[in-house]
């Protein structure tokens, strides 16, 4: 590709631009600076898929980004899957600015390879494409989201047809065939009559949701009795303006959870968010009008879902009355109990939790209490997907899927985190505690008390730009070439390095090999069930520090991850 300024003579000469890019564009005419920001490379087709800031540009979302990363895709899939053309690809976007739109582009580009669309006719939550995907039996799905991020972003997701998010392996594959597309401006497509009357687009109505609810009725530990009985359990929900709305409250319905408030001014899709600084259920902002609406109606339990709700947040009266919300590490460690304590020990023999390599270690300790073996993985939940995809090759039984980022999932009818699953199955396991005179928050304490007083943290060093990456790679460097042998007072008793993939006893002096995939990630092991992970962020100019400690008192399990945080961000800044 030539210089950037060729790039955008290309596309301000190209006399069928898109009439609103053309204006957009004309609006940024003598504006090099943000000129450059938007030609000067292509968007990142990362392991997900795209995501950016919407606007004119190869390093913004578009139609014509988008078209290009489609047409891969097709490409992709014509070289990779059987039968694609009958079994098409599912479609479905949440709330942004445009979601719609590219989600009909998205179809336009796989009709002009013959390759049949479904797209739902309203927009719909990620787990219900990763439903679709299964239930339809498509050779892949589209996602149009860009999850939490601010009102200016949209994003292209792909999950395989497994209806889990593509793995890196397939990603590669994908982004070889996106980058043979030499014009992103000339990508072939069909216009939206033509797909329909071709029945290559199809519009997915409410059997999807249907069915969808069936298998969410399952999830529920209740007994058939107890689930036709109204439940005395207040519960206030915000879907953030996002798409959470509908599936939620059916799910909650049909377990005869009827004492729902829904926050009004939360409740429409809105592209602005326009009653939170971030629409990020792990941002404890977002519970302000939840909150307030819980005071009203003296709710025992909040719930609040991200725009595509995959991610699930939640707050509950802790003992002085108040509101607390849970960290995604606490409530996925109640949610894990809760399930395991309700489940057959028959299949709990050959049953497996899974979860990140930054997640509490307090899950691993529920999950052995029970007999139930915990496998690791690394950081993004399409690596959850992809083991519980194995499990249908060796036998193991999927239990529960988690990671610290408020993602769960309790049943493999979908394949990635489910906050609808998530939602409903958090307001039961809040209606049983309540029924045993406890919150949430009482349970969460009881766990404490038996396995250990766990905490959790997350501290991160911004560094932009060119210079800013090489300041991170020099921290991962120096982290590689002089391994810590301390940390805060507490020993290190194993290195584990994920870009070798090998994990090192120093007090041994001995090496073992680690079966996960190669990732520039370390993590330090320490004594007390401690530890600490240093891992670049990989869609932000970020160096991000994980930190997990245990100990026989809540206050020192306080003051513990504060000596880690301070220890590890000396290391940073020194560096």
């Amino acid at each position: 590709m030539g210089n950037w300024e060729e790039v955008y003579e290309k596309w301000s000469s190209f006399q069928n631009l898109d009439a609103s890019l053309k204006k957009e564009l004309d609006n940024l005419t003598g504006n090099k600076q943000a000129l450059e920001d938007a030609f000067y490379k292509e968007l990142t087709f990362g392991t997900g898929g795209l995501r950016g800031v919407m606007g004119p540009g190869i390093n913004r979302m578009n139609i014509y980004t988008v078209r290009k990363a489609v047409n891969g895709l097709a490409q992709y899939l014509k070289e990779n899957t059987v039968n694609v053309y009958d079994r098409g690809v599912a479609i479905s976007y949440d709330s942004r600015y445009m979601s719609l739109e590219f989600a009909v582009e998205t179809a336009k580009v796989l009709g002009a390879y013959g390759i049949r669309s479904y797209v739902f006719d309203v927009l719909h939550p990620t787990p219900a494409l990763s439903f679709a995907v299964r239930n339809l039996g498509t050779a892949a799905g589209v996602m149009i989201t860009a999850s939490h991020n601010p009102p200016e972003y949209n994003g292209f997701k792909v999950y395989n047809e497994d209806g889990g998010q593509i793995t890196p392996s397939e990603a590669d594959k994908i982004i070889a065939f996106i980058q043979q597309t030499e014009n992103e401006l000339t990508v072939p497509f069909l216009e939206k009559s033509e797909l329909e009357r071709k029945e290559l687009l199809n519009w997915i109505g409410e059997e999807i949701d249907n069915a969808y609810l069936e298998e969410l009725a399952q999830i529920s530990r209740l007994d058939d009795n107890e689930i036709q009985h109204e439940k005395d359990l207040p519960i206030v929900f915000t879907p953030l303006h996002g798409t959470a709305l509908e599936l939620v409250t059916k799910g909650l319905k049909q377990l005869n959870f009827t004492n729902v408030d829904v926050v009004k001014e939360q409740a429409a899709p809105d592209p602005e968010f326009s009653t939170v600084d971030s629409p990020n259920p792990e941002e404890h902002q977002a519970f302000t009008m939840a909150i307030e609406e819980g005071k009203k109606s003296e709710a025992d339990i909040l719930i609040g879902t991200d725009p595509d709700a995959d991610r699930l947040g939640v707050s509950a009266k802790d003992g002085t009355g108040a509101y607390k919300v849970l960290t995604g590490n606490q409530l996925g460690s109640l949610l894990l109990d809760y399930i395991l304590s309700h489940s057959d020990y028959k299949i709990l023999a050959n049953g497996r939790m899974i979860k990140t390599i930054v997640t509490s270690e307090l899950g691993r300790k529920i999950a052995a209490s029970y007999g139930v073996e915990t496998i690791d993985t690394l950081t993004g939940f399409k690596f959850i997907g992809e083991k519980i995809r194995q499990f249908d090759a060796t036998g193991e039984t999927f239990v529960f899927g988690y990671e610290e980022s408020y993602g769960y999932l309790i049943s493999s009818f979908s394949r990635d985190k489910d906050a609808v699953q998530a939602a409903v199955l958090a307001c039961e396991m809040a209606y049983y505690w309540k029924q045993q005179g406890k919150s949430l928050h009482d349970a969460l304490r009881d766990l404490f008390e038996k396995h250990g007083y766990y905490q959790e943290g997350m501290s991160s060093l911004t560094l932009k730009g060119k210079e800013g990456s090489e300041k991170i790679a020099a921290i991962m460097e120096n982290i590689r070439k002089e391994p810590l042998t301390e940390i805060a007072g507490l020993q290190v008793l194993a290195v584990e390095d994920y870009l070798s993939g090998e994990r090192t006893f120093p007090e041994k002096g001995s090496a073992e090999k680690i079966n996960l995939p190669n990732e520039n990630v370390v993590k330090y092991k320490l004594e007390r069930d401690c530890w600490v992970c240093l891992r670049p962020s990989g869609t932000e100019p970020k160096i991000k520090c994980y930190f997990g400690v245990c100990s026989s008192s809540n206050q020192q399990s306080v003051e513990t991850l504060a000596s880690l945080k301070d220890e590890m961000e000396r290391v940073m800044n020194q560096v």
